[in-house]
């Protein structure tokens, strides 16, 4: 699967030209960034590999409670979490075993590339992530565009043939029949 949905007319990304697309000093004001849908959540690019020559993106999740985001790992992407309003508890499994942590406002969490894991939304909530360059678009690939963060908009669920390929792309692999002890 290809991602032309995601160009304008001159084949050009269609939120070309909303952050620098090279590393230059820039602001954005609250709310702006690129914005994509995933199943309930708004994902708010605010920094893309573009700007820091690959090295990682930043973007904020807006998330009603309940998202599960299901047990997944990443072959060559680190994550952080970092909750700024909210709840939310991610499970991670490590050489010893699985473990969960419930993230509240202020809290922080890393997981490195190659470990299994996901989480659950408690309550609304936003959350601060960086992850290594690139990744940040999977959220454009997996979901769809959006020009603003619109909570009353219904949920943007993909087709399996979209999902697979955003997953492919940015290196990531989904774990349906894994399931956690304290889901």
């Amino acid at each position: 699967m290809s991602f032309e949905y995601l160009s304008d007319a001159s084949g050009r990304p269609a939120w070309d030209g909303v952050l620098p697309g090279k590393p230059a000093p820039f602001f954005l004001e609250a709310g702006e960034g690129e914005h994509a849908k995933l199943f309930g959540d708004h994902f708010t690019v605010m920094l893309s590999g573009d700007e820091t020559d690959g090295q990682f993106g930043m973007f904020l999740a807006t998330c009603p409670p309940g998202e599960v985001i299901p047990a997944h790992t990443h072959a060559d992407t680190h994550e952080t979490f970092f909750i700024v309003e909210g709840a939310v508890r991610v499970f991670l499994e490590t050489p010893e075993g699985e473990t969960d942590k419930l993230l509240k406002p202020g809290d922080f969490g890393f997981v490195p590339s190659g470990y299994k894991h996901a989480y659950r939304v408690e309550e609304p909530t936003r959350m601060l992530g960086t992850a290594t360059g690139g990744f940040e678009r999977f959220f454009q690939h997996m979901g769809t565009l959006a020009d603003a963060i619109d909570p009353a908009s219904p949920p943007y669920v993909p087709e399996f043939p979209q999902m697979g390929a955003a997953a492919q792309r940015h290196h990531m692999e989904f774990h349906p029949q894994h399931r956690w002890e304290n889901q």
